[in-house]
């Protein structure tokens, strides 16, 4: 099991935990992550971690596929690639309706087949074996619709890309988790169970994997894992439990919050509906005291490094190749370094 740091996206203003990346880096980590939501992007600091550091891989987790086409992410990906020695990781996701159509303004669409699509033109793109050419549901390239000039035409990457990026995929629901079996080179889940492995996402990544004629070996599990190290199992607990809250909570709709489903899928429906209708009723703070002990267990690596070691065992237990840490101080990336590595 390999070790990655989720340095996710920023607040209001960016600062990039430096010190801990380039620990990371030094200390053998395999790949550092950066996100975007409505703020910050995910590339920009990409490129200055990649000018700061030596060997650790840089990834997306995630780039988000409404915000760009899919030639532009393959043109972004090509780019950073070449330029850090060829340690880019490409990580796509759709993100969510709110963000998708709030903040970019284009439609959600069909995510399985939206996604299908676009990564088949990013790796036709990095493969350059042949110009660009899809028509599909989503993307019609060189676009031929009725308001079209006539002119496209099918083009060929200029700058030459490595045909064996890895492309990982962010998903959730039990389709797109086996899509991502099928198509991607590695999975990044958010609020991973290794003890719900089995019964929730298991079956669904065998689909994927025979459907795609694929080599489990060969497919790359890289969950996130809040990780806090101390003497105060509570106090750590507690650190975790807003995050938890704001995306079971907050994160969409009723109805339409993919990561509230995923916590009734985990056995905690009850919970899962008080968090939402206390968050979207406005009060975050009683929803957050109601994020369950046992779920932060699930997701999270909280306490004294011992408890911290001995839960380990069932992270890896579960096929997970990459085991990406949310830490918050250098000595935590240590100590992860020291149980892991």
């Amino acid at each position: 099991m390999r070790l990655g740091l989720m340095i996710g996206y920023s607040g209001a203003t960016i600062e990039l935990p430096m010190p801990l990346v380039q620990e990371a880096d030094r200390m053998g980590y395999y790949a550092v992550w950066t996100g975007e939501a409505y703020g910050s992007d995910a590339i920009t600091p990409l490129a200055w971690i990649g000018a700061q550091t030596a060997r650790i891989r840089l990834g997306t987790a995630i780039m988000q596929m409404p915000a760009r086409s899919p030639a532009m992410t393959a043109m972004t990906a090509i780019t950073l690639d070449q330029l850090s020695g060829g340690r880019f990781l490409l990580g796509l996701g759709l993100s969510g309706p709110q963000v998708v159509e709030g903040w970019h303004g284009v439609p959600y669409g069909k995510p399985l087949t939206k996604t299908r699509e676009y990564v088949e033109i990013v790796r036709t793109i990095l493969k350059r074996e042949r110009p660009l050419e899809h028509h599909g549901a989503h993307y019609d390239i060189p676009y031929s619709g009725p308001d079209a000039t006539g002119l496209g035409k099918p083009l060929k990457s200029i700058i030459h890309g490595r045909a064996d990026m890895p492309i990982y995929l962010a998903s959730i629901g039990p389709k797109n988790v086996a899509l991502t079996a099928e198509i991607a080179d590695g999975w990044l889940p958010i609020f991973f169970s290794p003890r719900h492995y089995e019964s929730v996402y298991a079956p669904y990544i065998r689909e994927g994997l025979a459907a795609g004629g694929r080599d489990a070996a060969a497919f790359d599990i890289a969950p996130s894992v809040p990780v806090i190290v101390s003497d105060d199992l509570d106090s750590a607990r507690a650190a975790i439990k807003p995050q938890l809250a704001l995306y079971i909570g907050g994160m969409g709709a009723k109805g339409k919050n993919f990561y509230n489903d995923l916590a009734v899928r985990y056995g905690y429906e009850d919970a899962a509906a008080t968090i939402q209708d206390l968050y979207l009723a406005g009060d975050k703070m009683k929803a957050i005291y109601a994020v369950p002990d046992a779920l932060v267990d699930d997701v999270a690596l909280v306490g004294p490094v011992d408890r911290i070691r001995d839960r380990l065992q069932l992270w890896r237990e579960a096929p997970i190749g990459t085991l990406n840490i949310m830490a918050f101080d250098v000595e935590t990336v240590r100590v992860m370094a020291e149980l892991v590595l």
